[in-house]
């Protein structure tokens, strides 16, 4: 068994065909959470999540892009951000769900700053809302997906300054928040570890070897997998859209790195998922 720990079926690419692309996944034995990025999607990530018995989660959030409105365009995407006013009570209610399993994708986007805003309000109302969105996850006791780019230093620094403004509301011994699409090096892996989060990997690790002596060294109890669909896809399959089936690709690439069985990789991700997750 595989998990998918972030997936985005729940954007305009798998409009036509989103539950076919589930349950080809769950015919292979592959879990999935579907994370939104803002009202709209985080409400059908919960759409789909209530579909299916099994096999399918949500995690709800506001992504720092969609803070303004802009068009947002790398060789990866290209579409024009809905410059969504956060609303707490909004995603709380999303958020008590019982397939809601995370708050996310929430966090920091440092990239694209050239879209006519002065970067100072960019990045001051990022932190706001983050901010926001760390309360609502904590007082909900859920875990986090976060979203870093371009940004880890400033992350660190904020997530220190909420941890020890809200002690009270930080659990111990205990995984708290995880920053998805990892594309740092092992000192700011530590960083994050020091702080209760882990790290998760997408297809970046099969057509990157930057990432090799990482994850030779990392701890199993640190990392989980994901495709972060449709995006990313992974080596052998470049070049096409993403989709949860191709979660294996990634785990293959970890047990390579770390010289163990898939089966191996498979059941050390999943445990982590479970129990990061709740599920």
């Amino acid at each position: 068994m595989l998990i998918d720990t972030h997936a985005h079926l729940n954007l305009n690419a798998f409009k036509d065909d989103a539950d076919e692309v589930i349950r080809r996944a769950l015919q292979k034995n592959t879990w999935m959470i579907n994370v939104g990025a803002d009202f709209k999607s985080s409400r059908r990530a919960l759409d789909y999540a209530n579909k299916y018995e099994r096999g399918v989660f949500a995690a709800v959030g506001l992504h720092p892009m969609h803070l303004f409105k802009f068009n947002a365009k790398t060789d990866e995407y290209d579409f024009t951000t809905r410059g969504e006013e956060f609303n707490y009570d909004a995603y709380e209610q999303l958020a008590k769900f019982s397939k809601v399993v995370a708050v996310g994708e929430v966090g920091l986007d440092f990239y694209h700053m050239d879209i006519g805003v002065a970067k100072d309000k960019i990045m001051k109302l990022q932190k706001d809302i983050l901010w926001q969105q760390l309360l609502l996850a904590r007082r909900l006791d859920l875990p986090l997906i976060l979203h870093s780019r371009k940004s880890y230093d400033c992350l660190v620094e904020l997530i220190r300054r909420f941890k020890k403004e809200h002690r009270d509301l930080m659990p111990k011994n205990k995984s708290w928040g995880v920053v998805h699409c990892f594309e740092g090096n092992e000192d700011e892996a530590w960083q994050f570890f020091n702080l209760g989060l882990i790290i998760s990997f997408t297809g970046l690790i099969t057509f990157s070897k930057r990432f090799n002596d990482l994850i030779r060294r990392l701890p199993n109890d640190k990392f989980m997998i994901e495709t972060d669909c449709p995006f990313l896809a992974p080596e052998p399959c470049r070049g096409q859209r993403n989709e949860p089936l191709f979660v294996k690709h990634i785990a293959e690439r970890i047990a390579e790195i770390k010289n163990l069985s898939l089966e191996q990789i498979a059941e050390i991700t999943t445990q982590n998922a479970r129990k990061f997750f709740n599920i």
